[in-house]
């Protein structure tokens, strides 16, 4: 019972991302990520959303993930901003059918590899398609990634810690 509700939660928090990345977007715009680079507001729920995504097959499965997917197309070309919804939906759907692509061969030379790999795959597909869809211009390809990049490592680092915890309290 309690990996059943693991994967609900994981699966409900990947698909939370959807409409959080688009609202984002829709009401603060581009913000600053570091090094002095902009990027759309979605950015760091599009990088969480690759690492649910990840833990979502864990704890709930291929087909769980594939239908969370397609949700997330829908949502994601529903609840965007009309302007950006066919961006939003396609980048979507490319980035994390890729990431899934790439994760699945990975999961056995462990969570963290895939993770990183995967993610570094899906975070510049969705970049390169939503910025090419829906500005018709590369011009925050830097911020783009690099505000993907620090929410993956940020997510990474916790489950790190978390897995570290856990091993110190069954040892």
């Amino acid at each position: 019972m309690k990996v059943v509700r693991a994967g609900s939660v994981t699966l409900l928090a990947y698909i939370a991302t959807i409409p959080a990345a688009n609202l984002a977007v829709t009401h603060f715009g581009v913000v600053p990520v570091g090094f002095g680079y902009p990027a759309p507001a979605g950015v760091y729920m599009v990088g969480l959303a690759l690492v649910l995504r990840d833990l979502s097959r864990e704890a709930a499965g291929r087909a769980a993930v594939l239908v969370a997917i397609a949700v997330g197309v829908v949502l994601s070309y529903l609840l965007a901003d009309p302007d950006l919804a066919m961006a939003s939906a396609v980048a979507f759907a490319v980035a994390e059918l890729a990431d899934f692509a790439v994760y699945e061969p990975l999961r056995q030379r462990g969570l963290i590899v895939a993770m990183l790999v995967s993610n570094a795959v899906g975070l510049l597909c969705d970049s390169l398609l939503f910025l090419e869809l829906a500005f018709g211009s590369l011009d925050y390809l830097p911020g783009q990634i690099l505000g993907k990049v620090w929410m993956t490592l940020a997510a990474v680092a916790v489950l790190a810690l978390y897995r570290r915890r856990a091993r110190r309290a069954t040892a």
